[in-house]
């Protein structure tokens, strides 16, 4: 979705500048257009040839440069964005920007231009927790620039405290959320699942599955892209936490299910790409179960929820079923069971689809019998082959 975006990347002076350089390679391979502005002080952590060579395009570090391509660079650059970024943001640069003082390229590039400004504050703790600092950043919120809270770690004087750059992933995925404002999602609410549910056996051991909760999140992602309001319920994970997504974290199958049926009350859609459990252990121990006490140990286990079946509601239901034989018999037989609207069937016996991987190579099936077969794709273009399909059902649900 960045592919030919215009996007203007301010630097400003803090020792995260070197993290900007990471942020212009990441959005350039996304096949975004990077044009980076440079304050002076920036040009003291980090040269403009690293940011040149970098995007392929000029760096703006001058208000008067007769070189440019641009007559007037920052008036032209300010028209040109489809967004502002800025990472990192002094607490100077905050300060400009929340009074209006445009007396060099950026604060003149960002007074100019009518495209969104995504803020992502970088700077000491005590900097950014005092309340000058904190009254600029409501005024810019105000105003509706994004702010990219900053995170907590260890800072440039030795010190912990919160004022660390966001990472480079939460950025970018901000970027991707306030572009995809105005997608063909835009005022839907969808709820997605992802991960595999644990079910405890005791205080330190669980059933679970194999589920790396990639699926779900690139579901949750696309959904955001293209403007939606997503809610993630998600089981553990490795996973960095998705920006711009509410997300609730829950360990197993009952969690999950009292989960799904709050943030489905006034949903459009569920996708639930979730691997949950079919079986928890009847009973769990409240101690751990000694080795020496465990051999020959036998579980007693019961079903759990069925999700899809039980939790109730006006919303379009999305499954995904996950198949090591007769996929696509046994997909049919879930959606009709459970009374689906979609399912995504996939061979989890392939070594390229299924758990764990980056790609996937389902078989989308509708309740009108309709039948689409895939090719192998990145998860994040399987998640958007499936919202293409939910957008086409979303048009005919009554009420939807």
């Amino acid at each position: 979705m960045l592919t030919n975006k215009i996007i203007v990347l301010g630097v400003t002076g803090g020792i995260a500048a070197y993290k900007a350089a990471d942020i212009a390679s990441k959005l350039v391979q996304a096949g975004a257009n990077v044009r980076v502005v440079m304050t002076k002080s920036a040009t003291e952590f980090v040269s403009p040839l690293t940011f040149r060579s970098l995007t392929n395009n000029p760096v703006a570090t001058e208000m008067f440069n007769s070189t440019s391509e641009f007559s007037i660079e920052h008036v032209a650059l300010a028209e040109a964005a489809d967004i502002v970024v800025i990472a990192p943001t002094t607490a100077n640069t905050i300060a400009k920007l929340a009074t209006g003082i445009a007396d060099d390229m950026l604060s003149s590039t960002v007074l100019a231009t009518t495209a969104p400004v995504v803020v992502a504050p970088a700077m000491n703790v005590n900097m950014f927790q005092n309340p000058v600092t904190q009254d600029n950043l409501a005024k810019l919120k105000a105003r509706g620039f994004t702010i990219v809270d900053p995170v907590y770690g260890r800072l440039a004087s030795g010190k912990m405290g919160l004022g660390r750059l966001a990472e480079v992933e939460t950025i970018i995925g901000t970027i991707k959320q306030v572009l995809g404002r105005s997608g063909d999602l835009a005022g839907k609410r969808i709820v997605v699942t992802a991960g595999g549910t644990q079910e405890a056996i005791d205080p330190v051991r669980y059933v679970g599955n194999h589920s790396s909760g990639k699926m779900g999140y690139a579901m949750a992602e696309a959904a955001r892209d293209r403007g939606a309001k997503v809610t993630l319920i998600t089981a553990p994970t490795s996973l960095l936490e998705p920006a711009g997504i509410e997300v609730t974290h829950v360990e197993n199958a009952v969690q999950m299910k009292e989960a799904v049926a709050k943030a489905t009350a006034q949903a459009d859609a569920l996708i639930m790409a979730a691997a949950v459990a079919d079986y928890q252990p009847k009973s769990v121990a409240k101690g751990k179960i000694k080795k020496e006490a465990a051999a020959g140990l036998t579980l007693e286990l019961v079903r759990t929820p069925d999700i899809l079946t039980e939790v109730k509601g006006n919303f379009l239901r999305v499954g995904f079923a996950a198949e090591s034989e007769d996929m696509v018999a046994n997909a049919r037989q879930k959606l009709e069971k459970k009374q689906l609207d979609l399912i995504a069937a996939n061979d989890i016996t392939a070594a390229d689809s299924g758990f764990g991987v980056d790609t996937n190579k389902v078989t989308l099936i509708s309740r009108d019998g309709k039948v689409a077969s895939l090719p192998l794709l990145t998860k994040r273009e399987v998640a958007d082959k499936v919202l293409d399909k939910v957008m086409e059902l979303l048009t005919k649900k009554p009420g939807k």
